[in-house]
């Protein structure tokens, strides 16, 4: 089985990035693990170059996805919505279905005390328009997330096990609907 992840930030140093490389680290020893880097590389989305042969880094984005059975996204909020780079990848493959049926994570991480409510839900809106299954379990707020990380790594236990149950419960979505 493998699980593909995405970080909607495209920092160097981001806390999505970060929280998305520890997570798959807590993944079951069975469960093949992927952080996609292409996401700067998508071009802007463009229906007229949505064709049988789409631009080189949209055939790898697509054929990526195919290949992994569930996905776990990681995002930040960028005023008041999800970041144009991690929207743009959907866009590319909104009428492709390589999402049709697959289960998915989702974690929004931000800053501040008060939580990414409104990424939180312009994510799981643009998630549910793909025809994926959400899994409850897997979808989760991180707050004040820059006290949880020191160094690259998550220093907040509570944060590492509810990322634990939150892939084992993607796992255990995967192996449900095969």
């Amino acid at each position: 089985m493998k699980i593909l992840a995405i970080s909607g930030s495209l920092r160097s140093q981001s806390t999505n990035t970060v929280i998305l490389r520890e997570a798959l680290k807590l993944a079951p020893t069975n469960v093949e693990t992927v952080l996609f880097e292409g996401l700067a590389d998508l071009p802007h989305f463009n229906p007229d170059l949505d064709t049988d042969t789409p631009p080189k880094a949209v055939q790898e984005f697509r054929a990526l996805l195919k290949s992994s059975q569930a996905l776990l996204v990681c995002s930040p909020e960028y005023i008041h919505g999800i970041p144009g780079s991690l929207k743009n990848a959907f866009d590319w493959i909104a009428r492709s279905g390589e999402l049709d049926g697959m289960p998915v994570g989702i974690i929004n991480a931000t800053p501040s005390m008060d939580g990414a409510g409104y990424a939180h839900e312009a994510l799981k809106e643009v998630l549910k328009v793909l025809s994926n299954r959400l899994v409850p379990e897997a979808i989760l707020i991180v707050s004040a997330v820059k006290t949880k990380i020191q160094n690259g790594q998550i220093v907040d236990s509570q944060l590492k096990n509810t990322l634990s149950e939150a892939l084992k419960a993607l796992t255990d979505a995967t192996q449900q609907s095969k």
